[in-house]
């Protein structure tokens, strides 16, 4: 392999910046000034970066490519907004699809619709029952065929995990939260394998483009209506089509307790010893999003009451995670209310650090649980493109949250402040896979222009602006503080680590911070060798 020798704009260190970065045999040889890297290699092939970045290619700590790239192939809703714009996106599918049972597919935001939620009764003009995910993945949307299909009705009960939105006489109304989804999207036709390695190529392919070269799949397993990607990401290791560098956190069945474990512990057995995957995480989800108040807080939530779902019972929870702690097990927790948050913390309290335990989501923190992160060595693993005032944090949060509950959401600063180690993701296709919007919101505390929501009256304000990060903290968060998430080889540009690198069209670092949105990413290596 040719010695490669990035020149010509500045390389992101641990240190600062670094004006050349030499690479050998897929590991980076030497890192510091051009002259004096031109007389270690006068022989390497230069590559210009023509005043761009070179940084560590990017990992993301929490996101879902094998179902992105299956909706990818579906009734794609995520790229239109409103319910013209969505009926006519999903008519049009039906019309090019005549052959599809369901219609089925995804991506559309609770913000569009009056109190978040649509109507199966909008639906009721397909000839098929269709089944349609919410952008967050925490709801679905059906039509009446599709209930019928489920054979649901007024007398049936909600799952102990979800709920069957309704009519005022009780009909179901055509929303289904949480485990509910399950009750119909079983139903849908299932992916192939070779579907879903169709998908997680595609969505690889995509990810390259955006300079990501690894991730942890954050859920590995079935979950509403999803099918288990294990076989998937087993078989693309084998044969070398899985060139990013994977973890997959495997699912913990929250319908199961202890008995689950051993299983899971031969779920990871599985895949010892591959190069580019393992499966050495468990997910917990311990409650649902605040739009739909299956968060779980603390106090009762404004204008509706309840106190949303611990899906996990806490009691019980410690138990569980101690168990895994001891065989060795990551676990990745989700938690999106302060009181998941605080149930996640106490389960980790006293576990092993090496294991590298951590907690996604994190919209609502307590000021007394947050230093608890960095006592007990739980990595923080953020989402930022999530703390901004879009329609649904605005319309369908801060409401029911309450002050002063509503400003103590996404408090990255404040999480940085008392030394919390922080990793980065999208939960793609949730949101936007794209790492430099996220860092452009970790910034700015606004959403990059050109976003759906760009135009909502207070999109252009910064939202809890105490709360934003500096460049350099985010940037160390999706490369090193993912990739030390994933015990990864890579993730940092020092001498020694495996050459995952990507290359920006321009120094992010020079421009106003409301423009670094603007950057690009214009190649992608992995092992040295260029895949985008």
């Amino acid at each position: 392999m040719t010695d490669l020798l990035f020149r010509g704009g500045r390389a992101f260190t641990p240190e600062g910046f670094a004006e050349a970065v030499l690479v050998r045999d897929g590991r980076i040889a030497a890192v510091g000034r051009d002259s004096d890297l031109v007389r270690l290699a006068p022989h390497a092939e230069p590559y210009d970066l023509n005043g761009g970045l070179l940084t560590p290619g990017f990992t993301d700590a929490h996101i879902h490519p094998i179902q992105a790239g299956l909706e990818r192939a579906q009734c794609e809703l995520s790229e239109v907004f409103g319910l013209d714009a969505y009926i006519a996106r999903i008519a049009d599918y039906a019309t090019k699809n005549p052959h599809k049972s369901w219609i089925d597919g995804g991506g559309w935001d609770m913000s569009a619709f009056p109190g978040g939620l649509p109507h199966r009764a909008q639906l009721d003009f397909l000839d098929r029952p269709a089944y349609l995910i919410q952008r967050d993945h925490h709801a679905a949307w059906v039509n009446t065929r599709a209930l019928e299909r489920a054979g649901i009705t007024k007398d049936t009960p909600d799952p102990a995990d979800g709920r069957i939105e309704r009519d005022p006489d009780g009909t179901p109304s055509g929303v289904l939260h949480e485990g509910a989804m399950d009750l119909v999207g079983l139903l849908t036709p299932r992916p192939t394998p070779a579907d879903q390695a169709a998908a997680l190529l595609d969505a690889q392919r995509h990810l390259f483009s955006l300079g990501i070269t690894g991730w942890q799949d954050a859920i590995v397993g079935s979950y509403a209506g999803s099918d288990d990607q294990l076989p998937t990401y087993i078989s693309a290791a084998t044969d070398g089509t899985l060139k990013a560098r994977v973890v997959g956190a495997l699912w913990w069945d929250r319908a199961q307790g202890a008995e689950q474990i051993p299983s899971l512990t031969a779920r990871r057995a599985s895949a010892e010893g591959l190069d580019r995957f393992r499966a050495t995480a468990i997910k917990i989800m311990q409650d649902g999003i605040a739009e739909n108040f299956t968060a779980a807080v603390i106090e009762p939530y404004c204008r509706c009451g309840g106190t949303g779902l611990s899906y996990v019972d806490p009691q019980l929870l410690g138990g569980y995670v101690k168990d895994l702690d001891a065989l060795g097990f990551q676990v990745h927790f989700h938690a999106i209310g302060e009181r998941a948050v605080r149930e996640a913390l106490d389960a980790l309290t006293g576990t092993n650090p090496a294991n590298r335990h951590h907690i996604a989501h994190l919209q609502i923190i307590t000021p007394p649980d947050v230093p608890r992160f960095a006592a007990q060595n739980v990595t923080a693993n953020l989402q930022p493109l999530w703390a901004t005032h879009h329609a649904q944090m605005d319309e369908l949060c801060i409401p029911y949250l309450g002050f002063p509950r509503s400003d103590w959401q996404y408090p990255f600063a404040d999480l940085v402040s008392h030394g919390t180690r922080l990793a980065a993701g999208s939960d793609w296709p949730v949101s936007s896979a794209d790492p430099i919007q996220a860092m452009h919101v970790a910034v700015n505390r606004t959403e990059p222009p050109g976003s759906h929501n760009s135009g909502y009256h207070t999109a252009g304000t910064p939202f809890l602006p105490g709360q934003s990060l500096t460049l350099r903290t985010i940037l160390a968060a999706y490369t090193s503080g993912s990739a030390w998430l994933n015990d990864s080889p890579a993730g940092i540009l020092e001498p020694g680590r495996l050459a995952d690198l990507a290359v920006l069209d321009r120094d992010p670092f020079t421009l106003d911070p409301a423009d670094i949105w603007t950057t690009r990413v214009t190649a992608t290596f992995v092992d040295g060798e260029q895949v985008h």
